[in-house]
């Protein structure tokens, strides 16, 4: 069985640290300036048009995806711990870290799910008017398609859905080779593919908010 080379621990943890830096550190320029909720910054970024906007609107989401499930933070915060185990596991017991394409998209999902996780657990101190902690996940993108707005969402989401592609196309491309697990994203031995492993992603993410698929629980 070939081993997991020691770079691809290296790469999966400064992916995963440099993502959620990024993610906190945005959320907390964005919330500390304009405060919550419902700020709103004073410019507004145009595009194709006018018929596409771009602006920061501070929110709190204490559901899931797209505002689904509110009220049940616990819940999104206990399928986190138990999605990242399984990145874990994945990557390190069954050596799917031998495919630098793997490593990478289970890296964005790790950042994105500790991001959106560190928010439902209150870690962020955001309170109500009776200074009670709102166990909730900061949205301020907001984007406003003709008269549709889109579901505001974070850098967490964004790092979520970019690793559900990824392990998307490496599904696919496994499927194209005729061969479900590849060479390159299952090492010797395992048992798991990377369709399954997707499968399992896109449940826990619709659930957590986190991704896509494996992508708002983001968070």
């Amino acid at each position: 069985m070939t081993p997991v080379p020691r770079n691809r621990y290296v790469w999966f943890f400064l992916l995963a640290i440099a993502g959620v830096a990024i993610d906190l550190g945005s959320k907390s320029s964005v919330f500390g300036k304009l405060g919550y909720p419902a700020g709103r910054s004073d410019w507004t970024q145009n595009f194709f048009g006018n018929w596409g906007k771009f602006s920061f609107f501070t929110s709190i989401n204490e559901g899931a995806l797209w505002g689904m499930g509110q009220g049940y933070t616990w819940l999104f915060a206990l399928l986190s711990v138990v999605a990242i185990a399984g990145v874990s596991v994945w990557l390190f017991v069954y050596r799917a870290a031998n495919s630098l394409w793997l490593t990478t998209a289970l890296g964005l999902i790790t950042a994105g799910t500790l991001g959106n996780l560190y928010d439902r657990l209150g870690l962020h101190e955001c309170v109500r008017p009776d200074g009670t902690v709102i166990y909730g996940v900061r949205d301020f993108l907001a984007f406003t398609f003709g008269s549709y707005h889109y579901p505001i969402f974070n850098g967490a989401d964004c790092l979520l859905v970019t690793g559900a592609i990824m392990l998307a196309i490496q599904s696919f491309r496994a499927e194209a080779a005729g061969n479900p697990a590849s060479e390159d994203s299952v090492s010797d031995g395992s048992t798991v593919t990377t369709r399954n492993f997707l499968l399992q992603s896109n449940t826990s993410s619709s659930k957590t908010g986190d991704a896509l698929a494996v992508s708002r629980s983001h968070s």
